[in-house]
């Protein structure tokens, strides 16, 4: 109401003043711009960022022209003023100008100041300006926290402005040692309702060609995120881009996508990238024979389940709890009982410890066979097992 009766630039001041005046119940003394003078303000306000990013930054409709506060660790100078009118880049100088200034006056890292200009241009749906913000305070060596480029991202995202998303990511990328798995999850989301597939294998290509130890991580995680998204035959074909392109796939690649064939019973798939990464050169390593395990079991293939096994063993790797876990499971599933005992046995000769899952399974399957003593027998011995771990040593040592 006071703020309606008042125009242009002592708008904005005024509004800032009595709002800030409501947050701290102080008496402030309202001064209105002018260009002779400048506007001289109380030196409080600087005590209230979260109320000058959210209702301050975020408020500003497009299309007034405003003068912007600089902080200053006691008192504000004078307004510094940009309008929509301004050319991106001349908007951006002034933004960053403004951070730095925050900078060197109070001793702040400026990152909340940063991510409220970008969520502001990200609102304004000014991504161009966003953009260019990020990579310049990149320059500065001014960093962000991950959630402001996933606001970036997102913007991109929701504009389905794919050329654009790929650019920024890749600039976050090379910008940023390491970005969280969220951040690949919004890149890989955008693409769900993109057909077009040929802007991401561009996007793969260019990826491959920046040096940086880390591209191979970088491909991996974006192929599991897309994964993830239920995208996967857009996950397959930045595998079979990146066959093409330097690095290759490594271990931790060809894995991802066994699992992700796995999952889905495209087992034939599977088997296929298997003998693929041996060809390679590469080694498989335990979780590529769980995964090969746990995907053919789901189908009955146990022969061949035993079959990587004994080839895991040939090769020193040593099974874990996950490959016997397939294993009894599934043995006991399809009625070889006798089996699936030998291989509990065994198990347990290695010094492996069975999870309760397992002696359930067991116990069950035993049960259906009709051998009722043996299943009240490992039901005891399972009983005992949680009872040992459940002792107060072990307790104390739990706890230390």
């Amino acid at each position: 109401m006071v703020a309606g009766g008042l125009n242009g630039r002592a708008k904005l001041s005024t509004l800032t003043l009595l709002l800030c005046r409501s947050c701290f119940n102080y008496t402030l003394s309202v001064g209105l711009h002018s260009s002779s003078k400048g506007f001289q303000a109380f030196n409080t306000l600087h005590r209230c960022p979260n109320f000058f990013l959210d209702n301050c930054i975020k408020s500003i409709p497009v299309g007034i022209l405003f003068n912007w506060p600089t902080f200053a660790p006691s008192i504000f100078g004078c307004y510094q003023s940009f309008s929509t009118q301004a050319f991106p880049a001349e908007i951006v100088d002034e933004v960053l100008a403004e951070v730095l200034s925050v900078m060197a006056n109070s001793q702040s890292s400026g990152e909340e100041l940063c991510a409220a200009y970008i969520d502001k241009f990200c609102n304004d749906r000014n991504l161009s300006g966003a953009i260019r913000l990020v990579r310049t305070l990149h320059d500065k060596n001014i960093t962000l926290c991950p959630n402001t480029y996933n606001r970036l991202l997102k913007a991109a995202g929701e504009e389905n402005d794919i050329g654009l998303l790929c650019q920024s990511f890749k600039d976050l990328i090379v910008s940023c040692k390491s970005l969280n798995s969220s951040t690949y999850l919004i890149f890989a989301q955008a693409f769900i309702k993109e057909n077009d597939v040929n802007c991401l294998l561009r996007f793969v290509r260019e990826i491959s060609k920046l040096i940086f130890p880390s591209n191979t991580t970088v491909m991996n995680r974006i192929i599991f995120a897309f994964a993830e998204c239920g995208q996967v035959d857009k996950a397959l074909l930045i595998f079979y881009q990146m066959k093409s392109l330097k690095p290759k796939p490594d271990v931790i690649t060809y894995n991802t996508i066994l699992g992700i064939l796995g999952k889905r019973g495209r087992i034939d798939e599977m088997l296929k990238e298997f003998m693929a990464m041996k060809e390679d050169g590469l080694i498989p390593d335990i979780v590529s024979y769980n995964t090969l395990i746990t995907g053919l079991r789901k189908i009955g293939r146990l022969e061949s389940c035993l079959i990587f096994y004994r080839e895991m063993c040939e090769r020193g790797i040593e099974p874990d709890l996950r490959t016997y876990n397939a294993l009894i499971e599934s043995f006991g599933k399809y009625g070889d009982i006798e089996e699936s005992l030998r291989l509990f046995n065994e198990m347990k000769h290695r010094g492996i410890c069975p999870s309760i899952h397992v002696y359930k399974s067991l116990i069950s399957n035993l049960k259906k066979m009709g051998k009722l003593e043996l299943a009240i027998a490992f039901s005891n011995e399972m009983k005992e097992s949680i009872s040992n771990h459940r002792r107060p040593d072990y307790i104390q040592r739990k706890n230390r």
